[in-house]
Order: structure tokens, then sequence, then C-alpha cells
């Protein structure tokens, strides 16, 4: 009976033994230290896990995840892979390969994005896993604990609505839908609408933003604003795409990393640009027929400009000229009314006594600022016209020599004294 209880005991040992080794031998690590952004998160010992602490991460953010690892084993082409397991969507990253030597120590770290989904909540759980696998062997260590919450401050623009196809001297509107993605509420939220190529801006006032999931009562909505704003833009603006800007700022910004947005250093205030056609059928408003001329010297030259006001109101414009050496100019007009949707003609005079070739400009001024300089060109010529004393001096020469040949002429027939003859009667 003693022999057989002793068999008995000692098949028990020699399984939880062997036990004991398959599952060490199982291991390639032990004393592993995991680290999430620098922070000391749990220890991994003998096959068991100690957790240290539950960092908080940021939905949205990078995570840096280090693990210092001993080797127990002698192992070829081991990686570090880890995982972050929330509720809706699993990340996991896996590390370069590397031989380790039992009884030396290894670091290996990981980043991965923290999944911006989870920023539907305020906070939640999420669960990060470890691996450290070799060709022979492999440690998993599960179930680390940490937090993932919204950004402090994220005001998140959920929608921006305009006509990307715009025709100059059009007014249109851009829609704003933003909504606090963040922890904590907003206070003092602006909109701005721009399109810096044409020094256009508006801005608008939205209010403060609560937290939905933190406010108490009813408080529908108070997360989420929508705003609109209208540019307008200049009828003498170039045919071609520009940048449209909304730009968010609030007194305390803490954007996520993973925003589609340009963050300002100074404010932390986000920027989104989007893209937009202008088209522009009166891209000059301002048509010149011609601007040369060929006159004769001391003649006056006459050039004429069109003015076209494609506008819904009247537009006035100031029209100066400028005269330079040897020529003079002017305008038919110095200041002129053009109506909403029409068009007036300036006539533009010069004259210059020498002949030779000569430049001056005609500036054109709307709403006090230079819309255009127009450059003409002057050639006169020396007058080919004869003076009509010369003409009639020629003229009378040519009758007095006519009248001359003809006297010689008519000398020149005139028949000799011819003999008288009588007739005698006998």
């Amino acid at each position: 009976m003693n022999t057989k209880n002793l068999l008995v005991s000692f098949l028990a040992v020699a399984s939880l033994l062997l036990l004991v080794a398959t599952i060490s031998a199982a291991d390639v690590a032990d004393n592993v230290e995991i680290k999430v952004d620098g922070t000391t998160t749990a220890v991994y010992n003998n096959g068991s896990l100690t957790q240290v602490v539950v960092p908080a991460v940021t939905a949205g953010d990078s995570v840096t995840v280090k693990v210092t690892f001993t080797a127990i084993q002698n192992d070829s082409d081991v990686t570090f892979e880890a995982e972050l397991e929330g509720q809706k969507v699993d990340v996991h990253k896996i590390s370069p390969s590397q031989p380790v030597e039992s009884g030396k120590t290894y670091h290996a770290d990981v980043t991965l994005t923290v999944p911006s989904e989870l920023r539907d909540v305020l906070s939640d759980d999420l669960t990060l896993n470890v691996v450290l696998d070799g060709n022979d062997y492999k440690t998993e260590i599960e179930n680390i604990n940490l937090r993932v919450q919204r950004p402090s401050y994220n005001p998140e623009v959920k929608s921006i609505s305009f006509d990307q196809a715009i025709t100059a001297g059009e007014t249109f509107p851009v829609d704003i839908v933003v909504k606090n993605m963040g922890y904590n509420e907003l206070n003092d939220v602006y909109v701005t609408v721009s399109i810096p190529q044409l020094g256009l801006q508006r801005s608008g006032y939205l209010g403060d933003l609560v937290s939905l999931e933190s406010c108490d009562g009813d408080c529908t909505n108070e997360d989420t604003v929508s705003a609109r704003l209208y540019l307008t833009v200049p009828y003498d603006v170039k045919p071609g795409v520009y940048s449209l800007e909304v730009k968010i700022a609030s007194d305390s910004m803490d954007v996520s990393q993973d925003c589609n947005c340009d963050v300002s250093n100074s404010d932390g205030s986000i920027t989104i640009t989007k893209q937009l056609t202008i088209t522009n059928n009166f891209v000059d408003n301002i048509i010149v027929s011609s601007t040369s001329a060929t006159v004769d010297a001391g003649k006056d030259a006459v050039y004429s400009f069109l003015i076209v006001n494609p506008t819904n109101q009247v537009q006035v414009y100031k029209i100066t000229s400028a005269s330079s050496s040897g020529v003079s100019s002017t305008v038919s007009d110095s200041v002129v009314a053009v109506p909403a949707g029409s068009s007036k003609t300036v006539e533009v005079t010069a004259n210059a006594e020498d002949a030779g070739e000569y430049t001056f400009s005609v500036n054109v001024f709307a709403n006090d600022q230079l819309a255009k300089t127009i450059a003409f060109n002057l050639k006169t010529e020396k007058d080919s016209s004869i003076d009509p004393i010369v003409i009639l001096t020629i003229v009378l020469a040519i009758i007095f020599i006519v009248l001359l040949i003809v006297l010689i002429v008519l000398i020149a027939k005139k028949p000799s004294k011819s003999e008288e003859f009588g007739e005698s009667y006998y």
C-alpha cells in the first residue's frame, strides 16, 4: 500500500515538473517591463502579470509601447507585436525581428494610433496585448488595461458645404457644422471663412459648445452648431482655382493628432482647406479698340475705349491722361458714371507738333484704386499737303506756257503777202 501511494506521489510530482518545464519552455522571455509613452504600465515575471498603472491615452493620438525583457531561450527572428483591443476597432503593429540569446536583455518598441472611432464617447476601456514571438518560442501577455478618452478641447468640423463653381461677382454661402469632440466644454468658438488669394474673409461667433455626454438635463445638440457665412467674389477676379479656408478658434484648443487639418502653433486653431473654381466672362471690363494711330504733325489723333460695368450697381470711374514730352493728350470725360449692366465709351485726343513717334498713357480708377493703365502710341509725319498759293502759281505758269505755245504756233502759220494782179480788158 505504501509503495502504491509512493508511486502515485512520484507520478504527480513528475507531471507537475513536466508541466512547469513545458510552460517554461514555451516562453521566450521573462522579466518583461511594458511601458506606454514612457510610463511603466505592467511587468511580467514567472508567468504572472502585474498591472502597475492604468495610463490614459487620447483617441486619435499615437502611443509608443516599449518592452524591455530578458531572453530565457536562444531564438531567432523574435518580433514584438502590440495590439490595442477596443469594443469597436482593433489595431496592431509588429516590430522588426531580432535574434536573442538566453540571459541577455533586449528592447523593442512600436507606435500605434489609438482608433479615432473611440472619440464617440468621452472615455472607455482599452486593452493592450503584447506578444514576443520567435521561430521556436513565444511569450504572450494579455489584458493590460488602458483608459482611452477624448482630447481635452477638440472642435471637429463635421461638414463644409458650398458651391465649388463660382462666377465672378457672385455672393455665395458657406455652411459649416462644428461639433465638440473633446472631453471638456469649448468656450467662445469662432469660425472664419476666407479666400486668401483674393483677400476675402468673413467671421462668425458660434458661442460655447458643451461636451454632450457630460451635461446634465436636456442639452440636446448643444455639442453641435452650424453656421452660414457669405463671401462676395469681386467682378474683376481672374478665372482659376482658388483655396477656400475654414478656420475654427477657441480659448482652449487640444486637437487630435489625426485631424485632417492644419494646426496653428501660436493659438492652436485649426484650418481646413478646400478648393473652388471661379469663372469670369469679363476678365477685363475696360476694352480698347486700338492703341496706335498715325496722323500728320500738328493734327489730332482720336482714340477710344469702352468701360463695361457687369455689376448690379452704378460704378463711377475717374480717368486721367498723362502727357509725355512732345505730345499732349486729353480725355472726353474725366469722371464717368456707368449704370449697372451697361457700358460707356471714352475718347482720348492726342496731338504732337513735330514729326516722330510718341507714347502716352491714360489711367482708369475705380473706387479710388487703379483699375487699368492704357498705353497709347502716336506716330506723326510731315504734312504732305501743298500750299494753295504754290498750286495757283503752278497753274498760272502752265496757262502762260500754253498760251505762249499757241501764240508761237499762230505766228508760224501766218501766210506771206501775195501779189495782186488786175484784169484788163481790151
